[in-house]
């Protein structure tokens, strides 16, 4: 049975004030909505510049509680508008305790639930191990007005176990708000490489679990902590649940992706691809195990 679901992908860049970056991704929550866009969602920490390329712990200050001030200011526009929005934000749970965070907001306004990162990196460029405590809320997909919908952050999307659970709790749709891109040294050399073994990766999880992914980047060049920065890459896209892709942004433009996509088609891939029929859960046990010595 068609059913038609109209997506709301937002890449855009961030400067050093929260309130004017938080201003302009309501803005755009708006121009979404008022395109057509249903379900909408933010990029990674949509209120600041990607800190964590530094361990700095002044950033701390830019976190807040949830529900708070951002959240509530998001549930205001969705509740405007009648649509779902994912806006990912920086948590302030208890002194000491932070997350890297989405809320999900329903249609009418009413605050879902909450996905904290499951999935921390620390590399040169992406200190997240110093800010943010690994998430504690599983794996888990939502009903909204529009379809149900599963989130995952970023760093996340690398793993297949994430996807695939996050599918077997009945997610239609995988939305990444994500903030990734070249260290300028690095571009030349292995900016192709990096780029399309992110993109793929994505796919493969659309293929996997016969659902649709959309994931949504930053784009500019941020050096909050000196040195070379990062250069955010944009080309936020949605695959279909064949992998294939949709929609695909420019890797330096704002753009609002308004992007309509049908949820039948989700049965209709798993009924004629079965993969989550023919998995062999007797058969996978050390799955939860770090490694497996031989």
């Amino acid at each position: 049975m068609k059913k038609t679901v109209t997506l709301g992908l937002l890449q855009h860049a961030c400067g050093e004030k929260p309130e004017a970056n938080l201003k302009k991704t309501l803005s755009l929550v708006e121009k979404a909505a008022k395109q057509g866009a249903q379900v909408i969602c933010t990029q990674e920490l949509c209120r600041s510049v990607y800190f964590c390329q530094s361990e700095d712990h002044g950033y701390f200050s830019l976190a807040e509680p949830i529900p708070g001030p951002t959240t509530a200011a998001f549930q205001k526009v969705a509740k405007k508008h009648g649509v779902v929005v994912v806006a990912s934000l920086f948590e302030r749970r208890a002194p000491g305790l932070y997350h890297n965070t989405a809320v999900i907001i329903d249609a009418d306004g009413s605050l879902l639930g909450i996905y904290r990162k499951m999935h921390i990196p620390d590399d040169p460029g992406f200190y997240e191990k110093f800010y943010f405590t690994p998430g504690d809320t599983g794996f888990r997909a939502w009903d909204t007005k529009f379809g149900r919908i599963g989130v995952l952050i970023c760093w996340d999307q690398w793993y297949p176990e994430a996807a695939r659970l996050t599918a077997l709790r009945g997610a239609e749709i995988l939305f990444y708000p994500t903030a990734i891109g070249w260290l300028p040294s690095e571009k030349a050399s292995l900016g192709g490489r990096q780029h399309g073994a992110w993109e793929t990766v994505q796919r493969g999880h659309a293929v996997a679990n016969g659902c649709y992914v959309a994931a949504v980047n930053r784009i500019g060049h941020e050096a909050p902590a000196g040195g070379e920065g990062i250069e955010f890459w944009g080309q936020s896209f949605v695959a279909g649940t064949s992998g294939e892709l949709i929609a695909k942004a420019s890797p330096d433009r704002e753009e609002v992706m308004v992007v309509p996509v049908d949820l039948g088609d989700v049965d209709v891939t798993r009924t004629y691809w079965p993969f989550l029929r023919d998995r062999r859960i007797d058969a996978y046990d050390g799955i939860d195990r770090r490694f497996l010595d031989t």
